[in-house]
């Protein structure tokens, strides 16, 4: 009984050990494992209030638009040509942006059957409102996991 648990557990290294493989090198600041963690569950919990944007084009046409918040973009992707320019666009709009390992768990936390890109979480919906306990609930955890990211980015940059 105790293998399986073993069996399972060697199979899930073996797959962290190939999205590791598999990330791009222009990947930084990556996550690690507990902010990682954190901000696939921010980004669920901003799915579910309809605070996200999925993918590259809706992304940057926010971003353009003056619209803030926590760009979270999967390391994973190949060609990498398709996300090159959003860490430069997040940059030049004060916009806290942040690598996770897999776009498979991005695309899965964001309520979505297809591996996404990139996402950009919102505070707050873009139609309608959200109840004022879920929303103080959305920006303190969206307010932790971005006090944790600049603190990441400072300290590589």
């Amino acid at each position: 009984m105790g293998s399986d648990s073993e069996a399972e557990k060697s199979v899930q290294k073996e797959k962290e050990k190939k999205k590791m493989l598999a990330l791009a090198p222009i990947a930084k600041p990556l996550a690690g494992k507990k902010l990682c963690k954190r901000t696939l569950k921010l980004v669920r919990r901003a799915a579910e209030h309809k605070c996200l944007k999925r993918g590259v084009k809706e992304v940057v046409k926010s971003i353009r638009r003056g619209h803030k918040g926590l760009c979270v973009i999967a390391g994973n992707i190949s060609p990498i040509d398709v996300i090159t320019h959003v860490p430069i666009l997040c940059e030049e709009s004060d916009i806290p942006y942040i690598y996770v390992p897999s776009k498979e768990d991005l695309a899965g936390a964001g309520a979505t059957k297809r591996p996404t890109c990139c996402v950009l979480v919102q505070t707050k919906p873009a139609k309608g409102e959200i109840e004022q306990g879920e929303q103080e609930k959305l920006k303190s955890d969206y307010d932790q996991v971005v006090a944790e990211v600049t603190e990441l980015t400072t300290s590589l940059f």
